[in-house]
């Protein structure tokens, strides 16, 4: 059994995305410590198969347990649909029973039947998560009477990573994108982000998606739902640490990381190189 002191919330993503789940949970929840956890050297996860991301994400989260945290966010779509059940299920009980691991795909999937109207929901993610069907599974076992339709968009990723979410060649595959789902089911009023990345692209998906559609993006609703956690686990809440701190570990190069974080932070960042496996 791991030490039962207090330790940092982690999480963990294949990239650079889980940056926007961070931000928003901080936002809401300023006080505790964060260990965020990027393995940039091996993403992009979302084309890789289960068990490729099932053991890079395995890795990821010993390693997060073994420097201190007790509850670990999985703040990667992809993760969260090919990893999260079987390291609940499987890996948990050995690791250690009393930590946690969630996920980012439940917390949307609970909120999504209260943002739409027409009860047809669209979801734009990696192909790694659309193929899992995750949203689908986790969306209908709580709203039943919910049609979701969900399109992979294969070039958004890229398009952030490499500082063109502005660019006019973005304007491309963003319209490409809405316009396939919503000729998929014109229904569609409420249109979730399954990526971590695609809240970058915010202002050319509110600038091709047709008027009255809800864009849903994550990191408010999982921080939100990870506020509810804690209420109803207060002796998790009480292993996480409070002196308001954030620490950032990559497998990749450290200046790309600061690069691109500030991307996604707005705030100069101290990054240290770890290797996983």
């Amino acid at each position: 059994m791991l030490s039962s002191n207090a330790g940092p919330i982690g999480i963990f993503d294949s990239g650079y995305g889980g940056l926007t789940i961070l931000h928003g949970i901080r936002q809401f929840l300023p006080e505790y410590d964060y260990l965020y956890l990027g393995d940039n050297a091996r993403a992009p996860y979302g084309p890789r198969s289960f068990d490729v991301v099932y053991e890079f994400t395995r890795q990821a989260v010993a390693r997060l347990f073994e420097l201190g945290c007790h509850l670990v966010v999985l703040g990667c779509n992809t993760a969260s649909a090919k990893a999260l059940r079987t390291i609940q299920q499987h890996d948990l009980p050995r690791l250690d029973p009393e930590r946690r691991v969630l996920g980012i795909i439940r917390p949307t999937a609970e909120v999504i039947g209260s943002l739409t109207r027409s009860r047809h929901v669209g979801v734009l993610a990696t192909e790694g998560t659309i193929k899992s069907e995750s949203y689908t599974l986790e969306i209908q076992k709580l709203h039943p009477d919910i049609q979701v339709t969900g399109v992979a968009c294969p070039f958004w990723v890229p398009l952030v990573e490499y500082n063109e979410a502005d660019s006019p060649g973005a304007d491309y595959f963003v319209k490409k994108r809405i316009d396939e789902i919503m000729r998929r089911d014109p229904q569609i009023d409420a249109l979730i982000l399954g990526c971590t990345h695609y809240p970058l692209l915010m202002p050319k998906i509110l600038k091709h998606l047709p008027a009255g559609v809800r864009v849903v993006p994550q990191g408010e609703y999982v921080a939100e739902s990870l506020k509810r956690y804690f209420e109803r686990h207060p002796q998790m809440e009480q292993r996480c640490s409070k002196s308001a701190t954030t620490r950032y570990l990559t497998t990749e190069n450290p200046d790309k990381f600061k690069e691109q974080a500030q991307l996604f932070l707005h705030e100069p960042v101290e990054v240290e190189k770890i290797t996983l496996g």
